[in-house]
């Protein structure tokens, strides 16, 4: 096994909870209209920060590609020049922006810019367990929330399958990812989910350190099967099925990643990086696939 069973069974827990949860607050935000051709439109208000691009599908996959390819540019001559600050100025504020829009769905845009800054206060410098994992939960909602209704299924899938072939690439062959994550560990500013082996912990200023102690899962291996769910939710409440059954029946696909990261936890070698989203993205299609069938 790649971690010993309790803090694999706490990260496994963890990617259930931060899916079934975004799936959670994008119906909540969710609405429903009916059009005069008799056609039902699943749509969003403004979010918590205010109006979304005005862009759908192909642009919004390249807008979403581009900005990965950014942020790994930026990140990397982060690295180069040992600019830790930098990258925790970052990283504070896009916890700060999706934590803003995740809990905007439910509060004032105002409070809940005033409870997301005192989040990202805490995340940042006086971390937790708890501290860490729940703002982690609450980001990856935001972001699914700004990117959902932006795109289709066929645009989504689109972006799945860039997005394993460059994980793959990005860690078995370049393995600048690699470099990426240790970077964010050894900074104390770990952008993903995060379990410490028992006797570690993750306090003071931040992740504990020692090789093997801390169970890790990036940030994107949770947010894009999030967003693949949710485009497929809304894509059922459009085919006229209630929000209630939408949303469980994309638990289906929930069901199907967290066997693929059950898989690759239980499989996966101590001390070796995985790639995550071709397992994830393959249980993602097939959860899909069993969806269309019932």
């Amino acid at each position: 096994m790649k971690h010993t069973i309790a803090p694999s069974l706490m990260l496994i827990g963890l990617f259930v909870v931060s899916q079934a949860a975004g799936l959670a607050i994008i119906s909540a935000d969710a609405k429903i209209n009916m059009l005069p051709s008799g056609e039902i439109e699943v749509f969003h208000g403004n979010t918590a920060l205010g109006e979304r691009p005005q862009i759908q599908g192909g642009t919004t996959t390249a807008y979403i590609l581009g900005a990965l390819i950014f942020g790994t540019v930026l990140l990397l001559v982060i690295i180069r020049f040992g600019k830790i600050r930098l990258w925790k100025i970052w990283y504070f504020t896009a916890v700060w922006a999706t934590i803003t829009v995740s809990i905007g769905v439910f509060l004032h845009p105002i409070a809940s810019g005033a409870i997301a800054l005192l989040l990202a206060i805490a995340k940042i410098f006086r971390p937790g367990l708890i501290t860490h994992n729940t703002t982690e939960v609450l980001m990856y909602s935001g972001i699914a929330l700004l990117f959902v209704p932006l795109l289709n299924i066929k645009w989504m899938i689109v972006v799945l399958l860039i997005i394993s072939a460059y994980d793959a690439y990005a860690v078995w062959k370049s393995k600048h990812m690699i470099k990426m994550a240790k970077f964010t560990m050894d900074s104390k500013v770990f952008a993903g989910l995060a379990i410490p082996y028992k006797g570690e912990k993750i306090v003071g200023k931040g992740l504990s350190k020692g090789q093997g102690r801390t169970a890790i899962l990036g940030g994107g291996d949770v947010a894009f099967p999030l967003m693949f769910s949710g485009v497929v939710m809304e894509g059922l409440m459009s085919g006229g099925i209630s929000g209630a059954f939408a949303y469980y029946e994309s638990l289906i696909i929930v069901g199907f990643a967290t066997i693929a990261l059950s898989f690759l936890l239980i499989k996966g070698k101590k001390g070796r990086f995985y790639p995550a989203m071709p397992f994830l993205t393959a249980a993602c299609l097939l959860g899909y696939g069993v969806i269309l069938l019932l």
